[in-house]
């Protein structure tokens, strides 16, 4: 009995098969692609695009989107191959599964519960700002202490839990209905982004190209080679759609054909979409006009500026009726990416409480509309809170480096898979094998050095809250070995858990030596944090000799 040991290929298959327990088969080809395209385009396309370009890329910001789809181009061919042939839920977690063991496979899927549920959370409050936006140019005004967190001096932000607790409703209610509902809201948003495209390439202002990398400002990240690198990684997180469809691959109807497509064809459409927005946001208004408090609405600043200058240099905007509707195609957007974390963040849950890492709850299927329900309410109230009380400033980035993490394990996976099991019949192979997953590998990692080191703070601080929860829950009631380990395996985990400490150290202490940052709560909660999780992991690691 061991961490590292693997589910077989015919018993992950046999947890595919469909039974009167098992979730519905409703989804096809053209519905993946629509789940993928409802993930993809949300967060990174209406609000981090003018961000990234005002603070690190400039009008590069087209240069990031592709470094960041080069890099989800390799993982994404590794993804195709893993969901053909393991048509099974929980996305990366069950292909960790059958690689390598399930020690990995619940340090991947644990990651995955940050990637979604933060996500979902962050993408929530910024449908709120959005909102009232909207309502406003309708003269409708809410009050502000009731669409901010305490942190930014509001009372509590009810817009973003109404449009979880409404996602959420509609994932309880069907997968056919969320697809239904999906596909409605990625034909508006589509549309309204390919009329921004049209419109505003008339208005592009070549000049607003000049510097197209502007000069790095002497710090790593603020533009220049670093910068552009640096905006690639903070907007990938909008690039998870794929990652959300391989999630869905035990309700789909014939996964084998169709999780390729709906993973490959989504990520093609939208970075193509990516770029040629970007481009035109940048063409028509000069980027440094998306920094500030306005940058996370940089499509109404980019539509304000679609119009023929006066003398004066003043821009009249020639179809001031298309920022409404940007704005609607903006919500509707946001609650598509909601709909879709809160979806793939369910399903992850439910694969590992079926192998017994997780409470029984989370596995339990409605007995109507055959959805893990309870699982869906739980997390309807946990994101909630999130989206109520946390700023999104704080986990903005989270979701990024999660994503990253989770591509290098599939990536690795697939190495492991066909040096282990080369004969096993695959409706999709990855080509260019290993070359497309190593260059996976060193593409994410890439990024992931690029993001900010407090992001790497708190990875590492919820991996050990993981760590916690598989050493004293999952351990004891895991089904493949059942509940029963050898004293290595609680020494790796101990272990680990060990040098997750040292880790979590190092890195506080030269975050804390940048005078730039005042992070004096983040070091000290860093350290003392440390110190605790230094005492328990000794005691178990002790304890297991």
């Amino acid at each position: 009995m061991s961490i590292w040991k693997r589910k077989s290929l015919p018993q992950l298959l046999a947890e595919a098969s469909e039974d009167e327990k098992g979730l519905k088969k409703t989804l096809t080809a053209p519905g993946l692609v629509a789940l993928g395209i409802g993930a993809i385009i949300g967060a990174g396309l209406f609000s981090i695009t003018g961000l990234a370009a005002s603070m690190n890329a400039g009008p590069a910001i087209t240069i990031s989107f592709l470094v960041a789809a080069f890099g989800c181009v390799f993982a994404g061919l590794c993804y195709a191959e893993f969901s053909s042939m393991i048509p099974v839920a929980g996305s990366a977690y069950t292909y960790s599964f059958a690689t390598m063991g399930e020690f990995v496979a619940w340090i991947i899927g644990w990651d995955l519960v940050l990637e979604y549920a933060v996500g979902a959370a962050t993408v929530s409050i910024s449908w709120s700002r959005y909102l009232g936006k909207f309502l406003s140019s309708y003269g409708i005004h809410l009050d502000e202490s009731y669409m901010l967190s305490p942190f930014e001096g509001g009372i509590i932000n009810l817009p973003a839990v109404l449009i979880v607790m409404v996602m959420s409703l509609v994932l309880i209610r069907g997968t056919k209905e969320s697809a239904f509902v999906n596909g409605i809201i990625v034909l508006l948003k589509v549309s309204v982004v390919l009329i921004f495209i049209a419109v505003g390439w008339q208005y592009i202002r070549p000049e607003n190209y000049t510097p197209y990398i502007p000069e790095n400002t002497g710090t790593f990240g603020e533009f220049g080679f670093s910068g552009i690198i640096r905006a690639a990684a903070i907007v990938f997180f909008a690039y998870i759609g794929f990652d959300a469809v391989s999630t869905a691959a035990q309700e789909a109807k014939n996964p084998k054909r169709d999780m390729p497509i709906g993973i490959l064809l989504s990520l093609a459409i939208c970075t193509v979409l990516y770029v040629l927005f970007a481009h035109v946001m940048t063409g028509v208004v000069n980027y440094q006009a998306f920094a500030g408090k306005d940058g996370i609405a940089p499509v109404a600043i980019a539509v304000e500026a679609m119009g023929p200058a006066g003398a004066d240099g003043m821009i009249t905007p020639a179809y001031p009726w298309l920022n409404n509707a940007i704005l609607l195609a903006i919500l509707g957007g946001y609650a598509s990416v909601i709909l879709v974390m809160l979806m793939g963040q369910s399903r992850v849950f439910f694969s590992m409480s079926k192998d017994g890492l997780m409470p029984k709850v989370f596995s339990e299927v409605h007995s109507k509309f055959r959805t893990p329900a309870k699982n869906n309410f739980l997390f309807m109230v946990i994101v909630s809170l999130f989206a109520a009380f946390v700023p999104a400033r704080v986990v903005g980035e989270m979701t990024s480096i999660g994503t990253l993490f989770a591509f290098i394990l599939v990536c690795i996976g697939v190495l492991i898979m066909r040096k282990k099991m080369p004969d096993a019949p695959r409706a999709f192979r990855t080509p260019l094998v290993p070359f497309v997953p190593i260059a996976g590998v060193l593409v994410c990692l890439f990024m992931m050095v690029f993001l900010p080191l407090d992001t790497w703070i708190r990875l590492i601080v919820w991996m050990m809250i993981g760590f916690d929860l598989y050493l004293f829950y999952g351990m004891k009631h895991s089904i493949l070995n059942k509940g029963n380990f050898n004293l290595d395996s609680f020494k790796v985990v101990a272990g680990s858990g060990l040098g997750m400490v040292v880790a979590l150290v190092i890195v506080a202490i030269i975050h804390h030596r940048d005078p730039n940052i005042d992070d004096t709560f983040l070091y000290y909660f860093s350290l003392i944090f440390a110190a605790i999780h230094a005492l328990i992991y000794a005691y178990s690691y002790k304890k297991s000799r």
